[in-house]
């Protein structure tokens, strides 16, 4: 792993004495720099339709570009400033959404032919509420048909690249909204996850993202309804505080998502860390099987650092996650209520399928055995962790076993063995069947170039503490200042 902390391209050429362009100025400063009115937010979303136009070719990961629509906004945002009106805390900012996300009035085509010109009539409620804080949204970005695979692919709008490596895949299910963001074409974005699909992304291009404990963020306006009770909405950016505000804004009750109760309420300010002697336990390999070398790495370097920090840490067994077969559950529950669903929307229309919407549906509804095992492995998990947390605060893992893989490799090599493609999301997938919070940092780089994530884990509804943390953390493992080179 890297340890080159220098604001660097992949020449090495420093970059420090350059002022940082818009577009890769993170949505926290620039919705400061709109209220402030050092900057207009039709300069900011111009700079972003400009990186757009410079970069999206190659990438492909805007699929539905709302140019006039966006600068219209930020005109009517600009006037507000002028006229002393009060601000949300995104106001002026552009942001993107994933196109499995209904967006009122604009295209959400799913990545299938079979939503190809779908218009939903209104926003869901995540939309909704960026729209509420001042947020102009600005482009669709793309992912897999039926958001149900690791690499961002379809028939309908094509394949998304990496911006680190264009020959690699960004990953899925919220492919395009990692890949946009990472290369600068939007500072915040809203993805989904149901087993990787925010956090395998983010570590794949060098960004964060958070899964936030089911429940905190509606699911409502999301396809496929009925899959709400696995299935998560969570914001993606460049910098954990970012993340952080996307949170805060994205969190609570909206009187639909019956599983979204809670209230919105957590505190992710960074000075709040002082003086806490946090109980953090790793583990990597002993619990999710193989894992490249150099990922482990970060995770003992980012153990390491927060011991510095002052927190207590150690490395822990956590048998329990190697004896659970979480992925295999998760999906049981997923494909069980999900599949019923799409029968009657694809028959007679099964040509239009891209291979992993054909593979979907002729998989075979789970049985009741099935459902039976996957419940129990459910409560089993989730006690294992109710325990874990009785002793620990935080839980330090990677995200994904290896570094952003070639495009439509289905045998994956991790020190010199050979696993399945699925492997990718078996240090991701516990916490989406037990439904805690999990939190992406961008951390470091690979002797590749490519990124390296660490994921952080608390117990339920206690994101503010890997907020806190994930602040601390990010881009220290040797990712810096560091950007794709795209451009």
């Amino acid at each position: 792993m890297s340890t080159d902390t220098t604001h660097a391209d992949k020449t090495g050429a420093d970059h420090c004495s350059e002022p940082e362009p818009l577009h890769y100025r993170d949505a926290t400063e620039l919705a400061a720099l709109i209220a402030a009115g050092e900057v207009s937010s039709r300069e900011v979303v111009q700079a972003h339709l400009d990186r757009i136009a410079e970069v999206n070719t190659p990438i492909n990961a805007i699929v539905t570009l709302l140019a006039d629509e966006a600068l219209r906004a930020a005109d009517a945002a600009d006037a507000a400033v002028a006229a002393g009106a009060d601000l949300g805390p995104l106001h002026g900012v552009p942001v993107t959404v994933k196109d499995s996300i209904e967006t009122g009035g604009v295209p959400t085509q799913r990545g299938s032919k079979l939503f190809a010109g779908f218009i939903p009539d209104a926003d869901a409620s995540a939309v909704a509420r960026v729209k509420a804080a001042g947020a102009i949204v600005l482009a669709k970005t793309n992912l897999p048909e039926f958001s149900a695979w690791t690499e961002t692919d379809n028939l309908l709008t094509g394949r998304t690249n990496n911006p680190w490596d264009l020959s690699r895949t960004p990953g899925g299910s919220s492919g395009g909204e990692s890949a946009a963001i990472a290369a600068g074409m939007s500072p915040i974005g809203i993805g989904s996850d149901v087993a990787i699909s925010v956090r395998g992304p983010a570590a794949f291009t060098g960004i964060a993202a958070l899964k936030a404990t089911h429940g905190r963020i509606p699911f409502t306006g999301h396809f496929a309804p009925m899959t709400s009770a696995w299935f998560h909405i969570g914001p993606m950016a460049r910098t954990v505080r970012d993340i952080a505000l996307g949170s805060s804004i994205l969190s609570g009750p909206d009187g639909i998502d019956g599983y979204a109760v809670y209230p919105n309420e957590f505190d992710a300010s960074r000075d709040r860390i002082a003086g806490q002697s946090l109980r953090i336990g790793w583990v990597s390999d002993a619990a999710f099987g193989p894992v490249d070398p150099e990922i482990t790495a970060a995770v003992v370097d980012a153990a390491k650092r927060l011991a510095d920090l002052g927190c207590q840490v150690e490395q822990v067994d956590a048998q329990f996650l190697k004896d659970a077969d979480s992925l295999n559950s998760v999906l049981t529950f997923y494909y069980g209520q999900l599949l019923p669903y799409l029968r009657p929307l694809a028959s007679g229309r099964e040509g239009d399928l891209s291979a992993i919407g054909s593979a979907l549906l002729a998989r075979d509804d789970p049985s009741a055995e099935q459902i039976r095992a996957a419940r129990a492995q459910q409560e089993q998990l989730r006690a294992s962790f109710a325990g874990y947390f009785r002793d620990f605060d935080v839980f330090l893992c990677p995200v994904t076993p290896m570094t952003a893989p070639r495009h439509r490799e289905l045998d994956l090599r991790i020190d010199g063995g050979t696993v399945p493609r699925t492997h990718v999301m078996d240090a991701t997938s516990p916490f989406n069947l037990t439904g805690l919070p999990a939190l992406s940092i961008p951390y470091g780089l690979s002797t590749e170039h490519l990124p390296i994530g660490v994921q952080l884990v608390s117990k339920w509804f206690d994101e503010s503490t890997i907020l806190r943390l994930g602040v601390l953390l990010e881009r220290r493992g040797g990712l810096g200042d560091s950007r794709p080179p795209i451009a």
